[in-house]
């Protein structure tokens, strides 16, 4: 009884900050991070999910700035954690985005461009291809215990990048980079189905020209969409193999942001 009532409003601040702003920042970054944005996951799964990890991790941080909770200051360091946080899981969210792009590219060049899904994360239609892609980048991602090395990434921010800190002090160079590289690196898996199937319209491109009188419209469609899903068959096999590398250079990149 006596401990408590020595203590003093400093230390109340101090205690509250270890908890509340590496919350905020969980949080943001959990609500901005693919698989854990689906609806599917209620907000407050989230909120205990980050809660929890703040609780854990509160031992372990250095020391938070002793500002007021109620003040100017601290709402302003309480913005800067959701904004870090947002861009971390934005910048993770950019790593999925790779093979959903290579699943619409396929899609393009087989032809099956009007297949279309909803995509119950953000709302929006995509490609039955890039929504396989996407699911297939999911279960490799925590396959290979990602979500872990992310984690580990997120606490080790609280050193790289203590609470306090300001937010312009960062470098988002490569984050910025991170969206050419999305383009890029989707082509680049994309690439053998791709010429695979350049290939086979070219060959039905000289056949038609050759024998005009027939209808290779109506053989060449099928042809090209069986020849789409053998391609299809050994980029998925292949996938695996590039997938890690692509998620080390995320985590690298976001890494790269604090030092």
């Amino acid at each position: 009884m006596t401990a408590l009532l020595t203590t003093s409003a400093a230390e109340i601040t101090a205690w509250i900050g270890m908890l509340w702003w590496p919350f905020v920042r969980l949080s943001a970054f959990l609500w901005a991070m693919p698989v854990f944005d689906n609806p599917a996951i209620t907000p407050r799964s989230r909120i205990l999910l980050a809660f929890f990890l703040a609780f854990v991790l509160a031992p372990q941080q250095p020391p938070m700035p002793e500002v007021d909770p109620f003040s100017l200051l601290s709402a302003l360091i309480t913005a800067e954690q959701v904004l870090f946080g947002v861009i971390m899981g934005l910048a993770l969210r950019m790593l999925f985005e790779v093979l959903s792009q290579a699943g619409l590219i396929l899609s393009m060049q087989m032809g099956l461009s009007m297949a279309v899904v909803m995509d119950p994360g953000s709302g929006n239609q995509m490609s039955l291809l890039g929504n396989l892609f996407w699911l297939m980048a999911a279960l490799l991602f925590f396959a290979i215990n990602g979500h872990l090395v992310t984690l580990q990434v997120l606490v080790d921010s609280f050193s790289l990048w203590p609470v306090g800190k300001a937010l312009y002090s960062l470098d988002f160079t490569g984050i910025v980079a991170l969206f050419g590289w999305v383009y890029a690196s989707a082509l680049l898996v994309a690439l053998p189905a791709v010429i695979a199937m350049l290939m086979v319209n070219m060959t039905f491109g000289i056949a038609s020209r050759a024998a005009p009188s027939l209808n290779l419209f109506v053989l060449g469609f099928p042809m090209a969409l069986l020849m789409g899903f053998v391609c299809v068959f050994l980029t998925i096999s292949q996938t695996a193999s590039v997938f890690s590398d692509l998620v080390f250079h995320v985590l690298g990149t976001m890494r790269a942001v604090m030092e």
